[in-house]
């Protein structure tokens, strides 16, 4: 009996030990990816231009950021190209996932298999391809061009989203709904939506990410009056580290950490 009890009070400190060994490994993990965030936004409110000594605080690099007209100007293009995109890719996608899944194509497939592709393809070959295709169009680089660009690598990330909250959803449904009277429009915008409404709205956040953080295919699909944020930022870099970098990427992960908490909120509010 006396044996038993130590062999289970081994076996209970032999696990006691592996929750405190995977707990100070899960904290060394987020010490790892967020100490560096932390360093950056503490930094931003360095007095010193050198980010190597500490030479009090100050708020001066958000004062200069607000003021520079290129930088603000950039982020405007930046949000609006960004809006633009997500609406655009949110009706592609949404429409293009359900047309996918409620009708048979003789080369769904391979529509699927072309939609995909520009998830996959080098960022730098999609920018290069779209820079012939506008020249070859005769299409001068802007916000247009900006805005196509955008929407040629987002719209897919939407429509794979929706594709996969499709594939659970109940089919009766929209046969229930037509069965009352509602017309195929109506049974989609009234019964088929909100069921979608989850994975369109993390398709939107995730587009509007992409097109806000995108470079190098708007490196060559823009102009010098359409130049986005991440444009300015490495034209920035390309001289030097500026502490306006600093205080730019604060707001930047704060503004990050505000769309997470909607987007949970959101999702919460379409489980009850």
């Amino acid at each position: 009996m006396s044996a038993t009890r130590v062999s289970l009070q081994r076996s209970f400190s032999g696990l006691r030990a592996l929750q405190h060994f995977l707990r100070g490994w899960t904290l060394a993990v987020f010490l790892f990816l967020y100490a560096p965030i932390l360093v950056l936004v503490v930094y931003s409110f360095n007095n010193s231009r050198l980010s190597s000594e500490w030479g009090g605080a100050t708020v001066k690099w958000y004062a200069q950021l607000m003021s520079n007209t290129q930088l603000t100007r950039a982020a405007e293009n930046s949000l609006i190209i960004a809006l633009i995109t997500t609406v655009a890719a949110v009706l592609l996608g949404t429409g293009g996932a359900w047309f996918l899944h409620r009708y048979n194509y003789r080369f769904s497939r391979l529509i699927q298999t072309f939609v995909a592709l520009p998830m996959v393809m080098p960022e730098i070959l999609m920018g290069v391809s779209l820079l012939i295709f506008f020249a070859v169009m005769r299409m001068p680089l802007g916000f247009t061009t900006v805005c196509i660009a955008h929407i040629t690598f987002c719209f897919p990330f939407v429509l794979v989203a929706v594709q996969a909250r499709l594939q659970g959803l109940d089919p009766s449904l929209e046969e229930a709904a037509m069965d009352l009277g509602a017309t195929p429009f109506r049974a989609f915008w009234l019964v088929i939506v909100p069921c979608l409404r989850p994975a369109i709205v993390a398709g939107a956040l995730m587009a509007f990410t992409l097109s806000m953080d995108e470079l190098i295919v708007t490196f060559f699909t823009t102009s010098a009056s359409s130049a986005t944020l991440p444009i300015r930022v490495y034209g920035l870099a390309k001289v030097g580290l500026n502490p306006m970098l600093n205080a730019l990427s604060a707001i930047f992960i704060l503004a990050t950490a505000v769309i997470v908490l909607l987007s949970e909120y959101i999702r919460r509010l379409s489980r009850e």
